[in-house]
């Protein structure tokens, strides 16, 4: 690890401060970054992400993903912990927190708001940062992007059903434009450039490929950096006028986000995963697709309503949060070696 990716964590607190105050002295640059946008994606976060994903798709291997199905244990165990378990704990502590814990702090409507924004984060399990946590980890790159095909795939068709289920309403406004633009931009797209990349510029030959990965991951970490300026400057001046509400609704999905990770961490344990297979399927569960919850909050609800604010809130514990966890799993990798 060179000198800057040592200090990662410095350099995330830095980024979390400038934009942070960058939303609120210079609002108006973050206004109209967020206007270069469609179905709620932005491009420019976009390329930032596409910059972070990229390295990681050029070392998919297409002829070795065929033998991924051989160990099925991760994708069973990703699966299981996105679809049966994650809704429906954060749908549950959600319901502790704000109905029981936080009562005398916020009223009923406030309450059912802040629950429903935490259960569309529980019900869009992540797409594009899982690249980025996989590759900061060591994952496999196969295995990740099987992994979250086959997400994304289910989203797809059980979304709007789950998403019904636990908020209690019968329609559930899907913005499928947000949802197949990411698929499109996070998956598709830089899986074909990575395909093009390994196959005509470096002739599959592994050497080139590692060469391009050592010069490339200073510019991953710069991409990262620049998506949580970029992300905390939209919010700046929600977070410094609503500080209170942000701590309130930051502690049951810390909780969510380390009791999942946590209980998948040691299920890849006890199954025996390498830590190329245990990295993503740990990940995979705890991050979430943010851009589908902002977006879906905001058509049901309304831009200023506290399921918004929820889904926003997300967005800010995420990124440290998600570092935090990939500190954990390089530092416990011995742990791994089955």
């Amino acid at each position: 690890m060179g000198k800057f990716e040592k200090y990662l964590s410095i350099w995330v607190l830095l980024s979390i401060i400038i934009g942070t105050m960058g939303g609120n002295i210079f609002p108006n640059i973050f206004v109209e970054i967020s206007k270069f946008e469609y179905a709620s994606v932005n491009f420019l976060i976009a390329f930032f992400i596409w910059i972070m994903i990229f390295p990681m798709m050029v070392n998919v291997d297409f002829s070795s993903v065929k033998r991924i199905t051989r160990q099925p244990k991760g994708l069973v165990l990703t699966l299981i912990v996105n679809w049966l378990i994650k809704p429906f704990s954060m749908a549950g502590l959600g319901i502790i927190f704000f109905e029981i814990i936080f009562s005398n702090f916020v009223t009923d409507i406030e309450a059912s708001q802040y629950i429903a924004g935490m259960i569309l984060l529980g019900v869009a399990p992540c797409t594009a940062m899982v690249f980025v946590w996989s590759n900061l980890t060591d994952g496999d790159p196969n295995y990740t992007l099987l992994q979250v095909s086959i997400n994304d795939l289910i989203m797809i068709f059980a979304f709007a059903p789950l998403a019904a289920l636990l908020l209690g309403i019968t329609k559930i406004y899907v913005p499928w434009g947000t949802l197949i633009l990411s698929i499109f931009l996070y998956v598709i797209i830089p899986l074909v450039m990575g395909y093009i990349t390994r196959q005509l510029i470096f002739n599959n030959k592994l050497n080139k490929i590692n060469i391009f990965n050592a010069r490339m991951r200073p510019l991953t970490i710069i991409g990262l950096l620049f998506t949580i300026i970029i992300l905390f400057g939209f919010q700046g001046e929600i977070i410094i006028a609503k500080p209170l509400i942000i701590v309130l609704i930051s502690i049951p999905l810390l909780i969510q986000t380390y009791g999942i990770f946590f209980i998948t961490y040691l299920a890849s344990y006890i199954l025996k995963l390498p830590n190329k297979i245990a990295a993503p399927v740990c990940l995979i569960g705890t991050s979430n697709f943010f851009e589908l919850a902002v977006a879906v909050a905001i058509g049901i609800f309304g831009i200023n309503s506290g399921a918004a604010l929820a889904t926003v809130v997300g967005v800010l514990v995420e990124v440290p949060v998600m570092l935090s966890l990939v500190y954990f799993i390089n530092l416990n990798k011995k742990s791994f070696n089955f």
